[in-house]
């Protein structure tokens, strides 16, 4: 006699009565007759998403987008400074009555101090002393800024353009210093040393006083008798950017509750100096709108392509030389290869100061052609140049979040 067990003989019992005991009911083959089997359910793979997931019918939870104004508001946050930059430009072109009123009260002035008041509020002691040790990166960071990039000048001065000023403007922009407040602000913004950030572009402005009319002289001027507003800039560079940094780190030192709420507030200060910096492309194009209007789109245009070209080209070299340097110090680690110290060089030794160049184009008196004509190109490059670094820095930032999230 062949004896079956009832457990293989009857099928799975329904899911509320699993739990129950064998005591409390007693089941049979013959007694129990069994339903037909579920069908058989593939089910997906839920993402990782954020916010709540519905549950569905058969319990598993299906992953829902982002409400859309929670993805609207993340893609300003994360794209906060384009984003600002973008939109002083277009209410320049709109309206340029409320940017011209600006100008006339210096308000571009007043939005740099901000920014370099929170820059020494942000400012640790322990950076400056990491920008001490980073000497090697900064004097690589000088030499790009007032050596090489002058150097590009005497080729982009080759290129047949009319307006001739176009060109010429393009060239003398590229014996300009590093800007005073937007290499500092994206260096913060990226993670970079911002120390660093600040000394690079302190010293390369007031050594740009020796150099910039040589520059200018050897590589468009020929003769033209260049020659550099010396005590006003000077003092402009002491008023607008040394006092600042200095008040606000003697702010910061001497009282532990304002570093406190410093530390504690980093992002929401980072919004105000993007929001500072995008002042100065809203008044620059306010100031220019009409004569942008008056030039020919296809002659701006290429302008325009230009000056991007030259940007992204100095990009790509100070990237490059950088990561060539990094190689000659393989046994140890470089400074070169710190991501905080190489972003601070690729974003300062990159970018060019537009005050000035117009400080020059004033002093000049129309030798080296009509002086809108050569700010106009200008006013372009220092605006593409700052949203182009702007874009670079958010995809370090994404980077950053992602390796973050990784580990």
């Amino acid at each position: 006699m062949i004896t079956h067990y009832p457990s293989l003989l009857r099928a799975p019992l329904p899911a509320g009565l699993r739990h129950l005991t064998p005591h409390a009911f007693h089941f049979t083959a013959a007694a129990y007759s069994p339903l037909p089997p579920p069908p058989f359910r593939v089910r997906p793979l839920r993402a990782a998403a954020g916010g709540g997931s519905p549950v569905a019918g058969d319990g598993g939870k299906r992953a829902t987008p982002p409400p859309l104004g929670a993805a609207v508001l993340d893609f300003v946050r994360s794209n906060f400074l384009p984003l600002a930059l973008i939109g002083g430009i277009a209410l320049a072109l709109l309206d340029p009555t409320l940017g011209c009123l600006a100008h006339k009260y210096s308000l571009s002035k007043y939005s740099t101090f901000g920014i370099f008041i929170i820059s020494g509020l942000t400012l640790r002691t322990k950076e400056l002393g990491a920008a001490l040790q980073a000497w090697p990166a900064g004097l690589f960071g000088l030499g790009s800024i007032l050596l090489f990039t002058p150097f590009l000048a005497k080729f982009i001065v080759q290129i047949q353009f009319f307006p001739r000023e176009f060109i010429t403007g393009l060239a003398m922009f590229c014996c300009m210093p590093t800007t005073l407040s937007s290499g500092v602000t994206l260096t913060q913004l990226a993670g970079g040393n911002s120390a660093l950030a600040l000394a690079m572009t302190v010293i390369s402005n007031l050594l740009g006083i020796i150099f910039v009319p040589l520059s200018l002289a050897k590589y468009i001027g020929a003769g033209a008798g260049v020659s550099l507003p010396t005590e006003k800039l000077f003092k402009s560079l002491v008023s607008t950017l040394l006092i600042p940094l200095i008040l606000g780190k003697v702010a910061r030192e001497t009282s532990k509750d304002i570093a406190e709420f410093v530390d504690g507030n980093r992002q929401g200060l980072s919004v105000i100096s993007a929001v500072l910096l995008s002042l100065v492309p809203w008044i620059q194009v306010s100031r220019s709108r009409s004569m942008l209007l008056s030039v020919q789109a296809k002659a701006f245009a290429i302008t325009v392509t230009i000056g991007v070209l030259l940007h992204l080209a100095l990009l790509a070299f100070n990237a490059t030389a950088l990561q060539l340097l990094s190689c000659l110090k393989q046994k140890e680690e470089s400074v070169f290869t710190s991501k905080e110290y190489s972003r601070a060089v690729i974003l300062v030794a990159s970018q060019k100061t537009l005050p000035v160049l117009v400080a020059v184009v004033e002093q000049l008196g129309g030798a080296l052609g009509e002086s809108g004509f050569l700010v106009i190109p200008c006013v372009a490059a220092h605006i593409n140049q700052i949203i182009i670094d702007s874009i670079l820095v958010n995809w370090w930032r994404q980077r950053d979040q992602q390796s973050t999230n990784a580990k």
